[in-house]
């Protein structure tokens, strides 16, 4: 029996290790992809780091700034997390470089309800945010062009949050 453990460590061991190094090329593949679908105008993403470091060492991104084949600053992406109705919603989204136009949002991660607010990954939801001036920003029922999703106001006010903290941070951070 011990010798069967020992080797079911080792099996599962030698798995861990290269499935955990592919899953972290498909989240920066995932990101990339997500980064050029909210700001659709940048040729390239540079990170802006913080102070602190994460659980491997490495600098925490703050924010992109998205700029074009010339150089020139014409939005910043930003990832930001608030609490939902089941849980965490990931956020990343995307605002012009003059901070007066959403440019796009994307749902990274999410354990909302299934057919109600796991409707805020769904095109109908996400293309709301598609060049929304910042002053709009805001549910419908507020005076905001965002239709919240019917029955799932909290994931929608969820995402409506997090896209306003995300643009005021890097809103401070830029100046």
């Amino acid at each position: 029996m011990v010798v069967l453990s020992a080797l079911a460590a080792v099996l599962l061991a030698a798995t861990f290790v290269p499935t955990q190094a592919q899953l972290k090329i498909l989240q920066e593949e995932q990101q990339t992809q997500a980064l050029k679908a909210v700001l659709p105008a940048a040729a390239d993403f540079e990170p802006v780091y913080g102070d602190e470091v994460d659980a491997d060492g490495n600098p925490v991104v703050l924010y992109f700034r998205g700029v074009d084949s010339s150089g020139n600053i014409v939005g910043y992406a930003f990832r930001t997390t608030q609490p939902g109705a089941q849980g965490l919603i990931e956020v990343l989204g995307g605002v012009s470089s003059d901070f007066s136009t959403v440019t796009g949002m994307e749902i990274m991660s999410h354990s909302e309800t299934p057919g109600l607010g796991a409707k805020i990954v769904e095109p109908g939801f996400k293309s709301q945010f598609l060049n929304l001036p910042v002053a709009d920003l805001s549910l419908s029922s507020s005076g905001g062009k965002v239709d919240a999703i019917s029955g799932a106001t909290i994931s929608s006010v969820t995402v409506v949050n997090a896209l306003h903290m995300g643009i005021d941070s890097v809103r401070a951070q830029e100046g």
